[in-house]
């Protein structure tokens, strides 16, 4: 076994808490999915056999999933706040391998051999996916007139291939000017400096990357600790022990140092392989005849989509981006499962939308009009109702003469007779009034 893949399925979904607070972020349905089924879906495609999902009790127990796949769930007790780094610590003594860890939220179409090829050529430390961050969307339902969190850029540094990644840094950890180190600029005298990527949390890791986060244990997330202290250690020297010997107790914290450097958790690969790097003609890189594989023993790589779905559903705006493209990548996929299931009943008289998606036993009445919308199952939708844009979620009731515009509904909600909605939120058990607007 080449990786062991982990899904990280724990977070509670706190940029995102108007559906959250009833309904578990891995469980929040797009396209009548749960959100988790789209990474054990990708990894599935992909030839994964075992995955370890690391989430909290109650998920499991709610979760229905059709996969071939052996699901190893590791607890997270409801009470303990863990960070992604936290997660892979809980569970370092499974993971005998390089590991590949994606998170919950994420839904993509991406070859996963692009980011995995990646990390074998280069025999790299990091190999991990971006792609353009999406356009600012309009104001979400129910949010309206609240002030839209400033979202802090990332300043991404890669090579003229663009693929290894040689710089990273957030806005928020900026003064007023971008400092790049003179040893990257030494090694890569051309590099670009993009903005507008998002990152996947899609990580190849070496293994001693885990062993290293097992030791440090103030690391407590991938994305905005672990990943840039991997990326600023491709250009910086170990640790070193000669300094401050002669004084006991700085010898004492240098060896401590080290002890934890990540250069100390590389093992050095005595197999017959090894010489072969030093005798091949081939090369990594393009533009100097250096060694093999370029410089470094701590190696990070990126590969950015160019096109295809990439996305993930961690605030509401996204999530409803999400289900406005998920009938399209089911399609792509070539599910058996029709957008439209089959114990879902349809009077002669009611139009759907070839893009929308229909759950099972739900009942649509005479003269419904539903288009660009996703209904949950066991929904019953009366007589004259009209509805554009929207997501229905589970049992939900929707009353003659209703139009719904724009809006997402949660489980077990009733839309009395006439209501007129537009770019709404209506939670779980909720009942909006007759003509209520």
């Amino acid at each position: 076994m080449e990786f062991q893949a982990v899904v990280m399925a724990a977070g509670g979904g706190s940029r995102m808490t108007d559906l959250t607070s009833s309904i578990p972020k891995p469980l929040l349905p797009v396209g009548n999915r749960p959100l988790l089924w789209y990474p054990l879906n990708l990894l599935e495609r992909a030839g994964f056999e075992e995955v370890i999902v690391i989430t909290r009790k109650e998920i499991q127990k709610m979760l229905s999933l059709d996969t071939k796949m052996k699901l190893d769930f590791v607890y997270i007790s409801d009470n303990v706040d863990m960070g992604t780094a936290d997660s892979l610590r809980h569970i370092h003594q499974k993971i005998k391998t390089d590991v590949l860890v994606l998170s919950c939220d994420l839904i993509t179409d991406v070859d996963l051999y692009k980011v995995v090829d990646l990390f074998r050529t280069h025999d790299a430390t990091l190999s991990m996916l971006m792609k353009k961050a999406p356009e600012p969307t309009e104001v979400a339902p129910g949010q309206k007139g609240k002030k839209k969190p400033v979202e802090q850029r990332d300043f991404i540094g890669v090579d003229d291939t663009g693929k290894r990644l040689l710089f990273m840094a957030n806005e928020a950890d900026l003064d007023e000017e971008l400092v790049i180190k003179r040893s990257i600029l030494q090694k890569h005298p051309r590099m670009h400096i993009r903005t507008g990527l998002m990152d996947a949390h899609l990580y190849c890791l070496k293994k001693y990357v885990v062993d290293f986060l097992v030791e440090n244990r103030t690391i407590t997330s991938l994305r905005s600790e672990l990943i840039p202290h991997l990326v600023r250690k491709q250009f910086s020297s170990p640790t070193s022990l000669q300094q401050g010997l002669d004084n006991k107790e700085e010898g004492r914290k240098k060896k401590e140092q080290a002890s934890l450097d990540i250069y100390s958790f590389i093992k050095e690969d005595n197999s017959l392989l090894k010489p072969a790097p030093d005798n091949s003609c081939w090369n990594d890189h393009r533009g100097d005849m250096n060694e093999t594989l370029h410089e470094g023993k701590v190696r990070c790589y990126v590969h950015i989509m160019k096109e295809g779905l990439c996305c993930r559903v961690n605030t509401l705006a996204l999530y409803i981006e999400a289900n406005r493209q998920v009938p399209k990548l089911l399609l792509n996929l070539g599910l058996e499962e029709p957008l439209v299931h089959g114990t879902a009943q349809i009077t002669d008289r009611g139009m759907v939308g070839s893009d929308s998606i229909i759950g099972s036993s739900t009942q649509i009445g005479e003269k419904t009009s539903i288009k660009h919308s996703i209904i949950g199952s066991a929904c019953t939708i009366k007589d004259k109702v009209k509805i554009t844009n929207c997501i229905i979620m589970n049992s939900v009731t929707i009353e003659e003469g209703c139009c719904l515009q724009g809006s997402v509904i949660c489980n077990n909600a009733v839309i009395e007779k006439g209501a007129d909605i537009k770019d709404c939120l209506i939670g779980s058990d909720q009942r909006l009034e007759t003509k209520g607007k």
